[in-house]
């Protein structure tokens, strides 16, 4: 282990680093009006049409295949009453997040490779739940895209002992979340979890983040967890976009029989992707 990760934990990493981006201060205003007893869809929705690109953004992707509705949704109103407040909120959150992280070596990360990669992990755990019926879809969408936070934080603020990382990690032919948790002692789901803590995301988003590699570890939201962990091997496998990572991880067999999955899913969850893949990604990249 070197000096420099010797001393270090997620709370240096975190603090004091003006490099790390703080949530736009409207999601505070968002949360606050969502959990008042008197505030109506129209405060809401108030609320989110300030920021013109976020109300196009969602808007576009209200009407997109991800949601499949007949009828067209024309205001953030309708978004809000047709879709849900919390999804509305939750897609919000993960347009905002997209926005924020700027400044990381482009020889470490390509950033819109990074997105396309954390986009189809959403997409993928927003289908698997809901082929296990789960409600609240977009909580699973959120936390695909959130899920490598974690590896965004750690390239801007210790750069060079990234590279040592990715590099021992192809050298080696070794997992690069492997590398990162013997280094360091932790690993970018560690550091995205307490980061998502800070910013005061819920509980059943931030967990899944900070377990996406050790799903069975996970307190009040193992499934969730599960479900993520899957939807990240499996976007690896498709080889949508990057992560860092340059080997597929391992599946944990111990998910596969939490969630009982059939294999004939798959061919079916594929088509899936691959029709709502690119629209996404575009409407989320601001393509």
């Amino acid at each position: 282990m070197s000096p420099e990760a010797g001393a270090m934990s997620i709370e240096t990493l975190l603090e004091g680093v003006s490099a790390v981006p703080s949530l736009p201060l409207f999601h505070a205003r968002l949360d606050e009006a969502i959990n008042h007893p008197r505030s109506s869809i129209a405060d809401i929705a108030k609320i989110i049409s300030e920021d013109q690109g976020l109300t196009a953004r969602i808007l576009k992707m209200a009407n997109s295949p991800l949601f499949g509705y007949y009828s067209r949704i024309d205001t953030i109103t309708q978004a809000v009453t047709i879709i849900g407040v919390q999804q509305v909120r939750d897609l919000a959150l993960a347009i905002s997040v997209m926005g924020l992280f700027e400044g990381i070596p482009e020889d470490l990360m390509t950033m819109e490779l990074f997105w396309k990669h954390s986009i189809a992990c959403g997409l993928t755990a927003r289908i698997l739940a809901t082929s296990q019926r789960e409600s609240n879809l977009e909580r699973f969408f959120v936390a695909g895209i959130l899920h490598d936070i974690g590896r965004l934080v750690m390239f801007i603020n210790i750069p060079d002992l990234c590279r040592e990382m990715i590099e021992m990690s192809r050298s080696e032919g070794r997992l690069l979340h492997e590398v990162e948790r013997e280094r360091l002692g932790f690993d970018h789901g560690d550091v995205g979890g307490v980061l998502l803590q800070r910013w005061k995301i819920p509980t059943r988003v931030a967990e899944p983040v900070e377990y996406h590699h050790c799903s069975m570890r996970a307190g009040q939201y193992p499934r969730e967890a599960c479900i993520l962990h899957l939807a990240d091997v499996i976007s690896h496998a498709l080889e949508f976009g990057a992560s860092g990572e340059a080997c597929v991880p391992r599946l944990d067999p111990r998910v596969w029989d939490r969630l009982a999955l059939s294999p004939h899913l798959f061919p079916s969850l594929v088509r899936e992707i691959d029709i709502q893949f690119a629209e996404t990604a575009a409407i989320l990249q601001g393509v």
